[in-house]
């Protein structure tokens, strides 16, 4: 089938991609509601500035705690929201480490 018959093929990736954007700023916002809850306006500006500059396990972590406590989600629907943020951690935090300490040639 030639390109121009196939009018929708490249909706659908941006619409993923939308959706992942939508998703991905609820979950800054939900980590930002729940450092805010627990620690105060002045922690949760300071995690969500650190994850955007590469730290994002505080904000993470405050995403579960947001969607739990000040959205009132039963926790095991907040950790489904905040599971893909932690799961991305646990390959990219191994990898971080071995790229440090790993051996050098």
């Amino acid at each position: 089938m030639s390109d121009s018959k196939r009018p929708f093929d490249g909706l659908f990736g941006c619409l993923l991609a939308l959706l992942i954007g939508v998703y991905g700023l609820a979950q800054i916002w939900a980590g930002y509601l729940g450092i805010e809850h627990h620690l105060g306006a002045g922690w949760a500006v300071a995690a969500t500035a650190i994850a955007f500059l590469g730290f994002s396990l505080p904000l993470t972590i405050g995403s579960f705690f947001g969607a739990m406590n000040v959205w009132g989600w039963h926790w095991l629907l907040a950790l489904v929201f905040a599971a893909p943020g932690l799961a991305f951690m646990a390959f990219t935090i191994p990898a971080t480490l071995i790229g440090l300490f790993g051996k050098k040639d």
